[in-house]
């Protein structure tokens, strides 16, 4: 339904220090459905850098095509689309720019299921003017999870997807689309992602947040690269907003001196208290007791805000069905039962034949009022474990308003056939999300492209694995004892939902 277009009075949820590091402005902004589109501006940025490529990455593969649509070869000289040898070319050729990838230096088995791309880029790269860097600076239990290109220190991607070799997808989802093909010749599952471009100052900061990270793991102190006169925004790209404050919304461990930093759980928070008529989350995990039960005392408000997830249908790997499908599957069936009033509604992504999609995408819509992107999932280890970077702007006029409104339709209508203009006259007249995806998602005798995922009963032990987060810790110092993550996890509920600490009398006004 439309949103009031009328000024917002709303208290900003932009907090630096609390639910962000930083706001700042980006003078362009471009959202990306599916890494087609991404991997099409990604490319761009990288063939037009002047003075530097900085790459931060949970798994980076140097066979990645970048545009296995419009290339026929990877290995064709004229039209180089393995993103390996793409950087190892822009290096070469230009003397002066500096290439930097800091990727996590990731356990044996999680690296055998990535194919060994991390590590095959370290034989790949050596010899040549890129600079490879595996990153260790965490516990054992905990990832590098961050992923973000800044090029030239002016312009910047941030994702909730990968480079590597199985993210490419279309907005199509096709079931036998021969371009999704591994090194091997396999074919791999349909995929869904979500990016966006950004530059200007907030580009710089996610330089700032580079060269942070790049000093923790190497040593090295890195001077903020030098900006050419123009940014390389890619021509043919067509901003969805611009002059737009943009958060920057980072975890972070506390770890050998560093602090926890856990302004992406906030910033969630702070957003679902603030939804008025919908809640749309589409992510890879629905885990984390602490946003299950802020969501759930909104669905328990007799007037609150429509809840929507969208997620996959299973995990693609056995430990993650075992454990994070045990604890999603909890999480729904908690969200059903309190929903006495009849607003959630969770789906999964299907395929034109009804094929699940791996929804890896990580998108936060609160009304028209709040868009959030990046990596953090919805489980615990993105709360306080992993390193997370998220973005996140408000619509705070009519013009952002209308971009996150129109976003939400692209979304639901690429999962649905459907044009984007068709999406939202239907919700104005459906008046809910839900409400829309089932009038829409009704073709005769066609699979379900969103299939609502009701209730379901778990076994015993997938009950065990629910109940203790086995698989998903919240913090380094309950990675290997699972036995107290419930206490942590009850008392940061306690701490999170409750009422705000009284100020000292000094600071009262």
């Amino acid at each position: 339904m439309a949103e009031d277009a009328s000024p917002l009075t709303h208290a900003s949820l932009l907090a630096p220090g609390s639910t962000c590091w930083r706001v700042e402005t980006a003078d362009r902004l471009a959202l990306f459905i599916d890494n087609d589109e991404a991997f099409d501006a990604l490319k761009a940025i990288l063939l037009s850098a002047k003075t530097s490529i900085w790459i931060l990455a949970w798994v980076f593969d140097p066979l990645t095509r970048l545009d296995p649509d419009r290339v026929r070869k990877s290995r064709d000289p004229q039209h180089v689309d393995r993103i390996g040898l793409l950087l190892r070319r822009q290096a070469a050729l230009n003397p002066a720019l500096d290439v930097r990838i800091l990727v996590w230096d990731m356990p044996f088995p999680i690296a055998a299921s990535q194919l060994f791309g991390p590590h095959r880029g370290q034989v790949f790269f050596a010899g040549s003017r890129v600079k490879y860097h595996l990153d260790n600076t965490l516990p054992a239990s905990a990832s590098h999870h961050q992923k973000v290109v800044v090029v030239d220190g002016s312009v910047a991607l941030v994702s909730g997807g990968d480079i590597g070799v199985d993210r490419w997808d279309t907005t199509q989802h096709l079931d036998n689309d021969p371009r999704r093909r591994l090194p091997t010749g396999h074919h791999y599952p349909a995929r869904h992602e979500v990016a966006a471009m950004v530059d200007g100052k907030a580009a710089e900061a996610l330089g700032e947040l580079f060269i942070s990270r790049w000093r923790k793991s190497t040593g090295e102190v890195l001077a903020p690269s030098p900006k050419p006169e123009a940014a390389p925004w890619p021509d043919f790209l067509t901003p969805d907003l611009r002059s737009v404050d943009l958060a920057i919304c980072r975890t972070q461990p506390a770890w050998k001196g560093d602090p926890e930093i856990n302004e992406a759980m906030l910033m969630h928070l702070a957003c679902i208290k603030s939804a008025k008529r919908l809640i749309y989350l589409e992510n890879q995990y629905l885990t984390s007791p602490i946003i299950v039960e802020a969501l759930a005392e909104r669905l328990a408000e007799a007037d609150g805000p429509e809840v929507v997830t969208v997620g996959p249908a299973h995990s693609p790997s056995y430990f993650d069905q075992m454990t994070m499908d045990s604890a999603r599957t909890a999480a729904i069936n908690r969200l059903h039962a309190i929903d006495v009033h009849g607003r959630f509604s969770a789906f999964s992504a299907r395929t034109p034949k009804g094929a699940a999609i791996i929804v890896h995408s990580k998108v936060a819509i609160m009304d028209d009022r709040v868009l959030r992107l990046g990596s953090a999932n919805l489980n615990n280890r993105s709360i306080g474990l992993d390193t997370e970077c998220d973005i996140a702007f408000e619509g705070d006029d009519e013009t952002s308003r209308a971009a996150i409104r129109a976003f939400l339709g692209r979304l639901i209508g690429h999962f649905l056939d459907h044009e984007t203009g068709y999406v939202l006259e239907t919700y104005d007249r459906e008046g809910g999300l839900a409400a829309t995806i089932n009038a829409l998602d009704r073709k005769g005798g066609e699979p379900r492209r969103l299939a609502p995922v009701p209730p379901r009963p778990l076994t015993g032990v997938q009950q065990f694995i629910a109940d203790w987060s086995l698989g998903d810790a919240t913090a380094p110092d309950d990675a290997w004892r699972p036995w107290g993550r419930r206490t942590r996890l009850r008392r940061e509920l306690a701490r999170l939902m409750g009422p705000p600490p009284a100020l000292p009398d000094h600071l009262r006004g």
